[in-house]
């Protein structure tokens, strides 16, 4: 059972030492990322827009940020450099057919998967869900992979 004469306890079994930093899940940091608005921390949903940086927000949570800039609000690292709303750019985002997110009801007893995503790439089909690089292109807002823009390898938008 221990302690009964037969076992010696070592210093590490009764000194504790520091504890050890945590470290954040880089899935669930990617899926942070390109589903929550960085400044409002909601989901994201129409319209989005994309800073220089490629952070997705949600367009009337930059608007109140932009209307109402109280530092006890918002956090101000997040979109510190947003300076007007022509700082960002709306994004025209295609659809996921195989998503099913919003259209069914949530009871809090369905396995929620954290891969799928609610937005692809309408050259390739990749799915945005911070496996893949993504591009936005600034004139027109249009989002396309990485791999997808290589293949193209124009400065037009293909729509």
């Amino acid at each position: 059972m221990g302690c009964d004469g037969g076992t010696i306890p070592k210093r590490h079994e009764l000194v504790k030492g520091p504890r050890k930093a945590e470290k954040v899940d880089k899935n669930a940091e990617l899926v942070a990322r390109w589903y929550y608005c960085t400044l409002s921390q909601e989901k994201l949903c129409r319209p989005i827009v994309a800073c220089e940086l490629g952070r997705l927000y949600n367009k009337d949570a930059v608007i109140e940020f932009l209307l109402d800039k109280s530092a006890d609000k918002t956090p101000m690292e997040a979109a510190s450099h947003i300076k007007s709303i022509k700082n960002v750019t709306e994004l025209n985002l295609a659809d996921n057919p195989a998503w099913s997110g919003d259209k069914e009801s949530k009871k809090g007893d369905t396995y929620d998967d954290i891969q799928s995503a609610r937005f692809i790439c309408p050259v390739v089909g990749l799915e945005m869900n911070g496996r893949h690089r993504f591009c936005f292109l600034r004139n027109c807002g249009c989002v396309f992979s990485e791999r997808a823009l290589k293949e193209i390898k124009t400065e037009v938008c293909h729509k």
